[in-house]
C-alpha cells in the first residue's frame, strides 16, 4: 500500500487574465514538477461540492476529506477557533473575526485594516470580557484575522453577520434567524457596541495612526456555528492522518477530524509561507503517517487581491517544492487540486471546476501533458470533491471491496 499527500492549493482555479494574454496565472507559470506528475499520472476537473456551486474553504475542505457537507457543517466559526488552539466547548457559540478598518462616518474603509502586520494579540485581550454573565474570548489569528468564541447558557448559533462583506458599508447589526435566537443576538450586539469604544481609544490603534497607518477599529464577524462532531478520520478510511496547514481553519477541521498538525517552520497562510518547508515536514512524516493534507494558501491571498502576477509566481514557488515528492525512494500518490476557484478578475470564490492530477508510479496514464485548466478539462477524471478520497485509496490501494 502507497501512502498518499493530498497538496490543496487554495483558491488554484482561475479564468483567463487580460494581464497575463488572456490566459490564467497556473497556465502562464512555469511549473516543471507538476506538468512532470501530469505526464505520468492522470488528470481532470474536480467540482467542489458538486457542479456550480461557490464553495468556502471550510466546506470544500470538508467534502474534499469525505464529509458530508450538509449533516456536519454548521459554521465556520468553530474549525477558526479550534485552529488557534480554543476550546470550543459544547454549546459555545464561535465566530470568524476580522480587525477592520471605521470611518468617521461609520463605514468600513477597509475590511483588513491594511493586512495588520504587526501581532494584534493586545487588541484580543482587550475586548476578552465578560458581558451580562456571557465570558466572550478572542484569540488573534494571521494578520487581521481572529476568532471569537462566547460561552453560557442557551446560545443560539443561527445568528447574520455583523461583517457587511464590502466596504463602504457600516457593521451590521446582528439578527437572529428565528425569534428564539433574539437573545443570542442582543447580548453579543452589545459586546460589539463595547469593543469599539475600547478599539478607538486602544494605544495599538493610537500608534497606527500617528504612523499613517489604518486603525483597527472594528471588530467583524462571521460564520457563527457550534463545533459538529465528525467521525474520526482514521477510523473512516483505516490509516493514519496528518496535516501541514498554515491556516486556523483547515488546522480546527483536521484537529476534530482527529488528524494530527505538523508544525514547519515558516509555514504561514501568506502568500510568502516557506513552500520548501512545507513540503519536507510533509515528506519527513511519511514513516509516522498513511496520509498527508498540505494546504497552500498563497494562490487564494493572491485571488482576492485580484493579482495575477503575485498568484503565477506563488505557483511557481510551491511548483519547485514539489520536487522533493518525486524522489526515487519515495513511493506515494500524489494529488495536486484547489478547494475553490478564486479568479483575480472577480477577487472571490466562483463554482468553476478545478484542474486535478494524481501521480502514482505503476497507475495508469491517459497522456496528459500539461497541469493547468484547459488541459485538465481534456484529462479523464471528472469527480465531485467528496469523490476524491475514495479514489485515492483506490490508487493507493486502500480500497476495500464492495461485495463479493
Amino acid at each position: 500500500m502507497k501512502k498518499i499527500v493530498l497538496i490543496v492549493m487554495d483558491g488554484l482555479g482561475d479564468r483567463p487574465s487580460k494581464v497575463l494574454g488572456n490566459k490564467t496565472p497556473l497556465q502562464v507559470s512555469y511549473r516543471p514538477t507538476m506538468n512532470r506528475m501530469a505526464r505520468a499520472g492522470i488528470t481532470g476537473l474536480m467540482f467542489p461540492i458538486s457542479q456550480g456551486v461557490r464553495s468556502g474553504s471550510d466546506t470544500s475542505h470538508l467534502s474534499i476529506l469525505g464529509y458530508d457537507t450538509l449533516k456536519v457543517y454548521s459554521g465556520r466559526g468553530p474549525f477558526e477557533a479550534m485552529g488557534l488552539g480554543m476550546e470550543v466547548r459544547k454549546g459555545d457559540v464561535a465566530f470568524r473575526g476580522n480587525f477592520a478598518t471605521r470611518d468617521n462616518e461609520g463605514r468600513i474603509s477597509d475590511r483588513r485594516a491594511g493586512r495588520i502586520s504587526e501581532s494584534t494579540e493586545d487588541l484580543c485581550e482587550a475586548i476578552t470580557m465578560n458581558v451580562d454573565g456571557y465570558q466572550f474570548t478572542v484569540k488573534p489569528g494571521v494578520e487581521h484575522r481572529a476568532a471569537l468564541v462566547v460561552h453560557g447558557e442557551g446560545l443560539s448559533a443561527n445568528l447574520t453577520d455583523s461583517d457587511p462583506h464590502e466596504s463602504g458599508l457600516p457593521p451590521e447589526e446582528v439578527r437572529g434567524i428565528a425569534d428564539d435566537d433574539e437573545k443570542t443576538a442582543r447580548v453579543i450586539n452589545k459586546y460589539l457596541s463595547l469593543t469599539r469604544e475600547i478599539l478607538d481609544n486602544h494605544p495599538f490603534n493610537l500608534e497606527r495612526v500617528r504612523e499613517g497607518k489604518l486603525p483597527a477599529n472594528e471588530f467583524l464577524i462571521r460564520g457563527a456555528g457550534k463545533a459538529p462532531d465528525l467521525e474520526d478520520f482514521n477510523v473512516k478510511y483505516s490509516m493514519k492522518g496528518a496535516c501541514v496547514v498554515g491556516i486556523p481553519m483547515i488546522t480546527g477541521i483536521c484537529k476534530l477530524a482527529g488528524m494530527d498538525p505538523i508544525a514547519a517552520e515558516g509555514v504561514t497562510g501568506r502568500a510568502d509561507s516557506d513552500y520548501e518547508s512545507k513540503i519536507r515536514a510533509a515528506v519527513n512524516s511519511l514513516d509516522r503517517y498513511d496520509f498527508v493534507l498540505v494546504n497552500v494558501k498563497g494562490t487564494d491571498v493572491a485571488g482576492h487581491d485580484s493579482d495575477p502576477i503575485l498568484k503565477r509566481d506563488v505557483i511557481e514557488r510551491a511548483d519547485r517544492a514539489y520536487r522533493q515528492l518525486l524522489t526515487d525512494d519515495l513511493d506515494v500518490v500524489v494529488a495536486i487540486t484547489g478547494d475553490h476557484s478564486t479568479p483575480v478578475s472577480y477577487g472571490d470564490h466562483s463554482g468553476d471546476p478545478l484542474p486535478i492530477l494524481i501521480y502514482a508510479e505503476g497507475n495508469r496514464v491517459d497522456g496528459s501533458s500539461l497541469f493547468d485548466e484547459v488541459s485538465c478539462a481534456r484529462g479523464s477524471l471528472r469527480i465531485n470533491s467528496a469523490d476524491l478520497m475514495q479514489y485515492l485509496l483506490n490508487v493507493s490501494d486502500r480500497a476495500e471491496k464492495y461485495g463479493a
